[in-house]
């Protein structure tokens, strides 16, 4: 049997296949999360601008609950986009305005 250890030229050989082997490893998963990013971007490109304002309305019977500042954390689940004089007659009309973001102050709809 040969139990000599194989030439240090062979094991250098051997190591460079591994890191090279390592390195396309790593240049995939770079090329993957490259794409993630790329289709992240053009998601956000591509969705619609967020409305001005919005009108929450009621779970169950869907009637109108309050009317927000577009972005309004406190909107809830069920909201549909608003115009402008559509918010402003909403408020006029008696529906609230959302304490939070307090749209009547935005749009200027004194009480």
């Amino acid at each position: 049997m040969n139990d000599r250890p194989p030439p240090r030229l062979e094991m250098l050989r051997f190591l460079e296949r591994v890191q090279l082997k390592d390195l396309e490893r790593t240049r995939r998963w770079i090329a993957a999360e490259e794409q993630r990013e790329q289709e992240r971007q053009r998601g956000q490109a591509a969705r619609p601008p967020e409305p001005e304002w919005l009108l929450q309305e009621s779970l169950g019977a869907r009637h109108p609950v309050a009317v927000h500042v577009g972005g309004c954390h406190m909107a809830g689940k069920y909201v549909r986009p608003l115009a402008r004089d559509q918010a402003v007659r909403a408020l006029t009309d008696g529906i609230e305005a959302c304490s939070h973001c307090r749209p009547e102050t935005e749009l200027g709809v004194l009480d």
